[in-house]
């Protein structure tokens, strides 16, 4: 009997385990879609089964930081100063290139951060990298989507959209908007890295050992590939 009850006692306990962590996402940009997917998978690797919820940025970061959510799933370095509630995962598990993208006929020119200032942006709301890349800037409006920030751009309504290269590469192609290239060169690269809440802080050194020898094993990099071809190829659900 003893016996029984034991086991019992296990698997309601990882039961407990599977249903205890709960993190948010940013809804709607393609790297944050490739990290819904790839995360999961670090977390299944510890025999740990986790929830993410895509969110608005903002209510994304007010969810993890006060801890009604266990975290977030992917944000750049500065997040981790500007939100102190949560630890980041020293290891970044993935990368994002910030972006202009421009009408082909607009003439504008951007050889350097400080350039987009004489320029209408658009950008979506509460995105940390875009937001930091023009803060004190004038002309800076926020959208829900990327969608939106490309139409803008195509239809002559603003001269620049922020985002990430691959975000806007593959939101074009599923527009079919033909008159808005990338510039040639990006304004930044950054990591971005998983953040736990304080109150989940023993996870931050597991899932930090995980991602390294996933990434020395090489099925890190082949899991982000997938994830990547997966998340591209659903677009279309997109708004």
């Amino acid at each position: 009997m003893k016996y029984l009850f034991a086991a019992l006692v296990l698997v309601f306990s990882k039961q407990l385990v599977a249903e205890q962590y709960h993190f948010v996402s940013i809804n709607f940009l393609i790297e944050q879609e490739i990290g819904r997917i790839v995360l999961p998978e670090i977390y299944k690797r510890l025999d740990i089964d986790i929830k993410i919820t895509p969110l608005p940025g903002k209510r994304a970061q007010f969810e993890a930081s006060t801890g009604l959510k266990h975290g977030e799933i992917m944000r750049i370095f500065s997040y981790g100063e500007e939100t102190p509630s949560t630890i980041r995962v020293p290891t970044p598990y993935y990368y994002l290139e910030t972006m202009a993208f421009v009408r082909k006929d607009s003439g504008v020119k951007i050889d350097s951060v400080d350039a987009l200032r004489n320029y209408h942006i658009v950008k979506v709301r509460g995105v940390k990298h875009t937001n930091n890349i023009t803060k004190g800037m004038k002309y800076v409006e926020d959208m829900d989507t990327t969608k939106q920030i490309l139409r803008l751009v195509s239809a002559g309504l603003a001269d620049v959209a922020l985002t990430n290269r691959i975000d806007g590469l593959v939101q074009l192609d599923e527009l079919g908007i033909t008159n808005v290239e990338p510039l040639n060169k990006n304004l930044a690269v950054l990591e971005l890295f998983h953040y736990i809440h304080e109150s989940q802080k023993h996870l931050v050194p597991l899932v930090n050992n995980k991602i390294i020898e996933m990434q020395r094993s090489g099925e890190l990099a082949a899991l982000i590939s997938k994830a990547e071809q997966q998340v591209i190829k659903n677009t279309q659900y997109f708004p």
